[in-house]
């Protein structure tokens, strides 16, 4: 699955560097929304930090779902992924839960919200390793022309 178009698509990108990346981005928006508060320029609900957490490990999901398309080993891909998704839901969750005071169970349906992510993020990664699978097999496949059958005419 090469392409000389230098797509981001194209290379198999280290799970834990996505993951490091999505973690800092966590830690900026939250940051800069605390900023945002303490100067009054933004008036910040106090279970943001949750909906930052929850977006990023979304984003995570998605986008390490897609660029699993480009790996060699789907299986060391995969450890590696679930891995690091379940160390940026507990970083990115803990990160939230210290800078709003409040715990997951009492955010609203944040606790669900995680849930669901983590169903979804599996689900992402198995239809896209059965898509990798059918187009590697059918890229191997021989395919023959479909034999035309004549009707034997008496």
């Amino acid at each position: 699955m090469t392409n000389a178009s230098g797509s981001i698509f194209d290379k198999a990108y280290d799970p834990v560097h996505q993951a490091i990346v999505t973690f800092g981005g966590v830690v900026v928006f939250i940051l800069i929304s605390k900023l945002l508060d303490i100067l009054g320029l933004l008036n910040v609900p106090e279970r943001f930090p949750w909906m930052t957490a929850a977006a990023f490990i979304l984003l995570f999901s998605i986008f390490n779902s897609v660029l699993s398309l480009a790996s060699k080993d789907i299986m060391k891909y995969w450890g590696r992924s679930i891995y690091c998704f379940l160390g940026l839901a507990a970083s990115s969750g803990l990160v939230a839960y210290l800078s709003s005071s409040i715990p997951i169970g009492e955010a609203g349906s944040y606790r669900w919200i995680y849930i669901v992510l983590t169903i979804g993020y599996l689900v992402f990664l198995s239809i896209v390793a059965f898509i990798k699978q059918i187009v590697e097999f059918a890229q191997k496949e021989e395919w023959n022309h479909p034999r035309i059958r004549r009707k034997n005419k008496k």
